[in-house]
């Protein structure tokens, strides 16, 4: 069967931004591995990091990160994907960046992430052998978005990826900040419309992200009307020729 491999920043980005795709292609026979970056917990967060749990209603007592694992868990069976993959690298918030301006500005001279993400996203590729692989176009433009992208783009993958496009910052702003938007400007532009199956199957993943949804939608019924708004479609960059076809997916 053909594999895809989802390189998710954060513990829901690959839901919120391409689930319907995810849940698409494990529907039509295809192994979904969806592998998140930016898990590691850290013992005793302070400041700012510990800040970014408190502000969720978890007091400090709260391994937030293995709570967030644990949600990732049950979003990747409501997609009906594999058991999602969990790799160990500190989020922004405990690498340095103080505050959530800093989180979407430039990244910090002394933030190495993306030479340490590189092998590790290399052996992911080596170890599941994907026929294509998804990832964020860092649209928003959040560090640990940009960073993902830049460790992917070092390794010049042979595999044909999909870009996509990181909901829901594209809908926080009329004209979202999009600093790496050079980078995919001439690939083509496919769209993945959505069966109501895999529309549900989305829905049902991110609000498996219970710890974010009042953070990033306002509750349910914010993500619902986001969802709504979506009209059942989710949109990529695409690098590479993609070789087997996905039904639902235009070419762009």
């Amino acid at each position: 069967m053909p594999t895809a491999l989802a390189l998710s920043p954060h513990l829901d980005d690959a839901a919120f931004s391409c689930g319907g795709l995810l849940a698409s292609l494990a529907q039509a026979g295809w192994r979904v591995v969806m592998a998140t970056l930016f898990t590691g917990s850290v013992a005793e967060p302070r400041g700012f990091a510990l800040a970014c749990q408190l502000d969720k209603g978890l007091g400090p007592e709260v391994d937030y990160m293995a709570l967030r694992r644990d949600e990732d868990v049950r979003a990747a069976a409501a997609l009906g994907i594999a058991p999602p993959v969990h790799l160990p690298f500190r989020e922004a918030p405990h690498r340095g960046y103080g505050s959530a301006p800093e989180l979407f500005a430039d990244t910090r001279a002394d933030d190495g992430v993306a030479a340490e993400l590189a092998p590790a996203i290399a052996g992911l590729i080596a170890a599941g052998s994907p026929d294509l692989l998804l990832a964020p176009q860092a649209i928003g433009g959040h560090v640990d978005h940009v960073q993902t992208v830049r460790a992917l783009r070092s390794l010049a993958p042979a595999q044909p990826i999909l870009w996509w496009r990181d909901f829901p910052y594209t809908v926080r702003e009329a004209a979202p900040k999009a600093p790496l938007a050079d980078l995919f400007a001439d690939l083509a532009e496919p769209a993945m419309r959505l069966a109501p199956e895999a529309q549900a199957r989305k829905r049902a993943a991110c609000a498996a992200y219970a710890s974010q949804i009042g953070f990033q939608f306002g509750g349910v019924a914010g993500l619902d009307a986001r969802l709504a708004r979506e009209e059942g479609t989710e949109r990529f960059r695409r690098s590479g020729r993609l070789g087997l076809t996905i039904p639902g997916l235009d070419a762009g």
